[in-house]
Protein backbone atom coordinates (compact mmCIF):
# COMPACT_ATOMS: atom_id res chain seq x y z
CA UNK A 1 0.00 0.00 0.00
CA UNK A 2 1.02 3.51 -0.89
CA UNK A 3 1.13 6.60 1.81
CA UNK A 4 1.08 9.85 0.15
CA UNK A 5 2.02 12.81 2.59
CA UNK A 6 -0.23 15.33 2.94
CA UNK A 7 0.69 19.06 1.72
CA UNK A 8 1.02 19.89 5.40
CA UNK A 9 3.65 17.05 5.67
CA UNK A 10 5.43 17.91 2.56
CA UNK A 11 6.20 21.84 3.59
CA UNK A 12 7.26 20.40 6.90
CA UNK A 13 9.87 18.15 5.31
CA UNK A 14 11.04 21.32 3.02
CA UNK A 15 11.27 23.57 6.07
CA UNK A 16 13.11 20.58 7.86
CA UNK A 17 15.70 20.14 4.95
CA UNK A 18 16.35 24.28 5.04
CA UNK A 19 16.50 24.93 8.18
CA UNK A 20 19.35 21.59 8.92
CA UNK A 21 21.21 24.08 6.54
CA UNK A 22 21.14 26.76 9.12
CA UNK A 23 22.24 30.66 7.02
CA UNK A 24 24.24 28.82 4.36
CA UNK A 25 20.78 28.03 3.07
CA UNK A 26 20.22 24.56 0.47
CA UNK A 27 20.57 24.37 -3.22
CA UNK A 28 17.76 22.98 -5.68
CA UNK A 29 19.14 19.82 -6.15
CA UNK A 30 19.91 18.85 -2.67
CA UNK A 31 15.95 20.15 -1.51
CA UNK A 32 14.61 18.20 -4.30
CA UNK A 33 16.45 15.02 -2.91
CA UNK A 34 16.21 15.77 0.69
CA UNK A 35 11.90 16.49 0.37
CA UNK A 36 11.62 13.27 -2.27
CA UNK A 37 10.39 15.83 -4.65
CA UNK A 38 9.85 16.69 -9.06
CA UNK A 39 11.62 19.99 -9.99
CA UNK A 40 8.10 21.28 -11.06
CA UNK A 41 6.34 20.42 -8.03
CA UNK A 42 8.96 21.58 -6.05
CA UNK A 43 8.55 24.90 -7.42
CA UNK A 44 4.95 25.12 -6.49
CA UNK A 45 5.73 24.55 -3.01
CA UNK A 46 9.09 26.70 -2.82
CA UNK A 47 6.63 29.64 -4.43
CA UNK A 48 3.98 29.02 -1.78
CA UNK A 49 6.40 28.77 0.84
CA UNK A 50 8.58 32.37 -0.35
CA UNK A 51 5.08 34.08 -0.93
CA UNK A 52 4.08 33.30 3.02
CA UNK A 53 7.32 34.77 4.16
CA UNK A 54 8.76 30.81 5.25
CA UNK A 55 11.49 31.00 3.28
CA UNK A 56 13.44 33.35 0.90
CA UNK A 57 14.77 32.42 -2.33
CA UNK A 58 18.67 34.03 -2.83
CA UNK A 59 19.95 33.53 -6.28
CA UNK A 60 24.11 33.26 -5.60
CA UNK A 61 26.43 32.60 -8.89
CA UNK A 62 23.44 31.48 -10.72
CA UNK A 63 22.24 28.79 -8.31
CA UNK A 64 18.88 29.26 -6.14
CA UNK A 65 19.69 28.84 -2.31
CA UNK A 66 16.89 28.42 -0.19
CA UNK A 67 17.06 30.04 3.39
CA UNK A 68 14.46 28.81 6.48
CA UNK A 69 13.36 32.63 7.69
CA UNK A 70 12.36 33.05 11.36
CA UNK A 71 8.36 33.33 10.50
CA UNK A 72 9.62 29.50 9.02
CA UNK A 73 10.99 28.70 11.73
CA UNK A 74 7.95 29.70 13.84
CA UNK A 75 5.60 27.77 11.64
CA UNK A 76 7.60 24.23 11.76
CA UNK A 77 7.98 24.55 15.79
CA UNK A 78 3.93 24.89 15.90
CA UNK A 79 3.25 21.94 13.21
CA UNK A 80 5.76 19.94 15.96
CA UNK A 81 3.51 20.08 18.48
CA UNK A 82 0.56 20.12 16.54
CA UNK A 83 1.92 16.46 14.95
CA UNK A 84 3.02 15.48 18.05
CA UNK A 85 -0.61 16.26 19.94
CA UNK A 86 -2.40 14.39 16.98
CA UNK A 87 0.05 11.48 17.33
CA UNK A 88 -0.76 11.35 21.19
CA UNK A 89 -4.39 10.98 20.34
CA UNK A 90 -3.60 8.29 17.92
CA UNK A 91 -4.19 10.32 14.86
CA UNK A 92 -2.29 10.33 11.95
CA UNK A 93 -1.30 13.75 9.73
Amino acid sequence: MVVYRTSMQIVADLLVATDQCGQEGIKTTSLLTKANLSHSRLEKFVGNLTGAGLVNKIEYDGKNVFVITPKGKQYLDQYRKFADVAESFGLEM
